[in-house]
């Protein structure tokens, strides 16, 4: 068997290669729920990889959820850090498996070219993506306060979810994903083509700050519980939502160009809002 340390460096490389806001955001965690943090990130980081990055995504997903179910029935690979970190983290906090089996679910999702119709719909998707993840770090973040707070982690999930796609309209469309709903594209008279040209107009703008506002208004609703956390998890669960908000921020001031290029918070917007918490 794999050293149960090493496994979880093996998820912290993880986690601080692939999204420094959040590695940021929860070292600031006391040392046993950061290290939870970075097994459950690698579990949701290499079910994503599969669907994004895999040579055959549909078998890899399939024999990734068997993985799975073997995993909660007590069967993995000893030697796999990711699965031996998680085997530990489901040994110390009472985990909700519905959680992990919504995520493979989104997966599932991406697997088939993407456009949804609604905004509900996109919430429906962001909630197997993202508020699944929320809810698989509540048992670490604020045991025993599942019941008042799965409303605002969802709620959160929603939010960066939304704003990821604000971000990440460009790459999706390489990968035929369009998540901006076709109902607003029709309001404003915003053709699939019109977002294929990938140019900046007042119709696309339009499009954008609507979807923006809905991320705006879970971010808004999840903060309204952010109290409700213990001391030691509210302050990197409020910083990582505040700044992924700041991505929004960040794009309208490069005047909403997502195409070609893609937007991060500068370490120095980070550190001031990190500073203020």
């Amino acid at each position: 068997m794999m050293e149960l340390n090493k496994a979880y460096r093996f998820c912290e490389e993880i986690i601080a290669a692939n999204s420094k806001s959040f590695y940021k955001s929860f070292s600031m965690l006391p040392k046993e729920k950061r290290k939870a943090v970075w097994a459950i990130y690698a579990f949701c980081r290499t079910v994503d990889d599969i669907v994004d990055e895999g040579s055959d995504p549909a078998g890899q997903l399939s024999l990734f959820k068997q993985e799975f179910n073997n995993f909660l029935a007590g069967n993995f690979d000893a030697m796999n850090p990711m699965w031996l970190a998680l085997s530990d983290v489901f040994s110390n906090y009472e985990m909700d498996e519905e959680a992990y089996r919504s995520m493979i679910a989104g997966q599932e999702m991406d697997l088939q070219p993407t456009h949804y119709r609604t905004v509900e719909e996109v919430l429906g998707y962001s909630y197997h993506v993202a508020s699944s993840v929320g809810l698989m770090l509540l048992p670490v973040l604020a045991p025993g306060k599942m019941t008042i707070l799965k409303e605002g982690a969802i709620s959160l999930g929603y939010a960066m979810q939304i704003t990821n796609i604000l971000r990440d309209i460009d790459e999706d469309l390489e990968m035929g994903r369009i998540y901006l709903p076709s109902e607003l594209l029709d309001k404003y008279n915003f053709g699939i083509e019109d977002l294929r040209r990938r140019t900046v107009t007042p119709a696309f703008v339009s499009v954008w700050e609507e979807m923006a506002k809905e991320a705006e208004h879970h971010y808004q609703k999840a903060f309204e519980t952010i109290n409700e956390y213990p001391v030691s998890s509210r302050i990197p669960v409020k910083g990582a939502g505040l700044v992924y908000r700041e991505i929004l921020t960040t794009i309208r001031k490069k005047e909403y160009n997502v195409f070609g290029q893609k937007h991060f918070v500068s370490d120095q917007s980070k550190q001031q809002i990190l500073a203020y918490l």
